[in-house]
């Protein structure tokens, strides 16, 4: 049961993330487009996108991961049986919610640059 909820979870977790950072390159269409009018290369934008997320991801992990050890230990005082936190999983999961926002990010400044030029 706990890895049926684990895994709706993670699924809502990459949607949520998703959508966010989609959202949020979506935002910068404009500026996208100046900054290649201006002469920055495909490149250049890629590079910015990625520095910009790269910096929300660490955020979101650091915090993330220290919500979730904390949950672990209080979950694991209230449920008999549950196990602590496995290293293992945390780097899957943490692995998996950053291959969605990376996505997130180059799939929506990949629809931009094509649109603009």
């Amino acid at each position: 049961m706990f890895g049926i909820f684990a895994g709706l979870a993670l699924l809502l977790a990459c949607i949520g993330i998703y959508g966010v950072l989609s959202y949020l390159t979506s935002r910068r269409v404009p500026e996208i487009g100046l900054r290649m009018a201006l002469g920055a290369s495909a490149g250049d934008v890629r590079r910015l996108i990625f520095r910009q997320s790269a910096g929300m991801i660490l955020v979101g992990v650091t915090l993330g991961t220290a919500g979730a050890l904390a949950a672990s230990r209080l979950l694991e005082r209230l449920v008999s049986g549950a196990r602590p936190a496995d290293p293992v999983t945390f780097i899957v999961m943490i692995l998996i919610l950053i291959v969605a926002a990376l996505a997130a990010s180059f799939s929506r400044r990949a629809a931009l640059a094509n649109s603009i030029q």
